[in-house]
């Protein structure tokens, strides 16, 4: 079980997909370019099997935003989007509204 203050270390942020593409290198990952709060970052994703880059485009996600740099097939991932799954489909989670880009999620 986690404790309250384990979880009070992952700070999880609102951004907005600036852009998409498909990874060069893998099948199964997209890349994309987010603004949380100014800052602009890249995440690699393994949810290519559930979106076209086309749909991300201004999308607001949910992301790990102090997790550590990870390289993913030669790209680096400066962070990690939340999602759902249930068997094959991917869920992006969103918020219910629009919200600033870099708005703390609590």
């Amino acid at each position: 079980m986690a404790s309250l203050a384990d979880f009070q270390q992952i700070d999880l942020r609102i951004a907005t997909v600036k852009s998409a593409e498909v990874h060069p290198n893998a099948d199964r990952l997209l890349v994309l370019k987010i603004d949380v709060g100014g800052e602009e970052r890249q995440i690699v994703a393994g949810i290519r099997a559930s979106y076209e880059p086309a749909a991300l485009l201004g999308k607001q996600i949910v992301v790990v935003f102090n997790l550590e740099p990870a390289k993913l097939r030669g790209l680096e991932s400066q962070g990690m989007l939340l999602a759902a799954r249930e068997g094959d489909r991917v869920v992006v989670l969103t918020p219910q509204a629009p919200v600033a880009s870099g708005s703390k999620v609590s």
